[in-house]
């Protein structure tokens, strides 16, 4: 509907340089109506983030439903959630959410509104903003944060973070959890030999060897140097030490641009006890990749 209509709760219109100020605002300032039996709209919107979603005002100002439809598929029960609380506790809704553009685009939008009893049911005023750039720097930071600028693997911040949530899953329901430590047979010898920048190459490879043979709820995360760790969820001992030798035998096979047979890998792996803190599980696994290194290297070894 126009903005200038005049508002629920017979407020009067407004003079034109309001409304021409609040249709160049970055965002949609509005009232969201809901009558007793759960129904929608929105009696009033304004500002230049409506022509966004190629939804007409008009509409809208009949039925909120169109609106709604554009929510993520995960997002919509949060944001009707929120609405709920909102009612019934006459408090304020701070959210965000995703929203599907007209250009079918997901954008992340930030929603603040204020609720009003009317006789009518509730009157919520509030105001929306695309903060999509917002998050994707969010995001891009938090991966920085996150990730080895080498190879792009997780970091040890990272490992240490998910370790802390897989045992607490593990603790709590007996589910089964295995570490792997893998390490580099002979590295200063490679950096010697062909130069740190090969040396960084073979890193790189090997990263990328570890995360294609690993599932997508698996972590690969670089230590440091030339040391790695693995962390499989809902993985048992014996299916892990399997995992491991394919692993040590597709890194002995491969050519790291030295030549095949070169780069070979000591894996040692530790199943998590229930009621093993994360130092004890990572003390297990090192201990395995230590009698791995001093049995002779390239092979895999299993904690006690």
């Amino acid at each position: 509907m126009p903005s200038n209509d005049v508002m629920p709760g017979g407020e009067r219109p407004q003079p034109d340089w309001i409304l021409e100020l609040t249709e160049q605002l970055p965002g949609v300032i509005f009232q969201l109506h809901r009558a007793p039996d759960g129904r929608m709209h929105f009696p009033y919107l304004a500002g230049s983030g409506t022509q966004l979603t190629g939804i007409d005002r008009g509409d809208l100002a009949q039925n909120a439903l169109p609106a709604l439809e554009r929510l993520a598929e995960t997002d919509y029960p949060r944001l009707m959630a929120a609405i709920e609380r909102s009612a019934r506790w006459q408090s304020p809704i701070t959210t965000k959410f995703r929203l599907r553009m007209a250009d079918d685009r997901l954008s992340w939008i930030a929603l603040r509104a204020q609720p009003r009893k009317v006789d009518t049911g509730v009157l919520w005023y509030g105001m929306m903003i695309d903060i999509s750039e917002q998050m994707a720097e969010e995001q891009r930071l938090r991966r920085l944060s996150d990730t080895d600028d080498l190879t792009g693997v997780a970091n040890r911040r990272k490992l240490m973070q998910r370790l802390d949530e897989e045992i607490s899953l593990s603790n709590r329901h007996a589910l089964p959890l295995s570490l792997m430590m893998l390490d580099l047979d002979h590295f200063k010898s490679i950096n010697d030999t062909w130069g740190h920048l090969q040396g960084d190459q073979v890193l790189r490879d090997l990263a990328r060897l570890c995360r294609e043979m690993l599932r997508e709820e698996d972590l690969v995360a670089r230590l440091g140097g030339e040391e790695f760790a693995l962390l499989l969820p809902l993985t048992p001992e014996p299916h892990c030490r399997q995992l491991a030798e394919r692993l040590r035998e597709r890194i002995a096979d491969h050519d790291f641009g030295i030549g095949p047979g070169r780069i070979t890998v000591s894996i040692g792996i530790a199943e998590h006890r229930i009621g093993d803190s994360r130092e004890t599980l990572i003390h297990r696994a090192d201990d395995s990749l230590y009698a791995a290194k001093h049995g002779g290297r390239n092979q895999v070894m299993v904690g006690s």
